[in-house]
């Protein structure tokens, strides 16, 4: 499976970063046990936020589902991290919390969130398969427009 991560990133022409350091009083993951827990991770980009705002209010389900497809990219950056770059210690994939910044009238948050886990699933194949949640909220920090946050199992 290790190799499979990086062949599979590399044929999807992604470039992992370098995990994002935290951007206030809390750390980018925890391991405990068998679990990796992630901390929220933004839609950034080259380290800059880029899609903000709401989604149904100026921001566009396929914007939407590109923030949430570099929400995975810096997941994956955290869980490598996490695990000393040592690919074959990720297990699965467990599940996805995916906050989606939303207008009032915004009912497709589940969709933003299918860039993330169709992402998720051609890069960590069948242990890419996970239990989600999708919900819309008012406003995530920096203003923006997603944030996910991933539970994985680790050897």
């Amino acid at each position: 499976m290790a190799d499979s991560i990086a062949s599979r990133l590399e044929a999807a022409g992604v470039t992992l970063p370098e995990a994002a350091a935290p951007a206030a009083n809390y750390v980018p993951s925890v391991v405990y046990g068998g679990l990796l827990q992630t901390s929220g991770q933004l839609p950034l980009d080259g380290g800059k936020l880029a899609v903000s705002g709401k989604l149904g209010a100026g921001v566009s389900l396929e914007e939407g589902q590109k923030a949430a497809r570099l929400c995975a990219i810096n997941i994956l950056a955290q869980a490598k991290s996490a695990v000393s770059g040592d690919w074959s210690r990720l297990g699965r994939l467990l599940k996805l919390t995916v906050f989606v910044a939303s207008d009032a009238g915004f009912t497709e948050q589940h969709k933003v969130a299918n860039g993330a886990s169709d992402f998720l699933v051609e890069i960590l194949g069948d242990n890419g398969r996970h239990a989600r949640s999708a919900v819309g909220v008012p406003a995530l920090p920096m203003d923006a427009a997603v944030e996910i946050e991933a539970l994985f199992e680790v050897a």
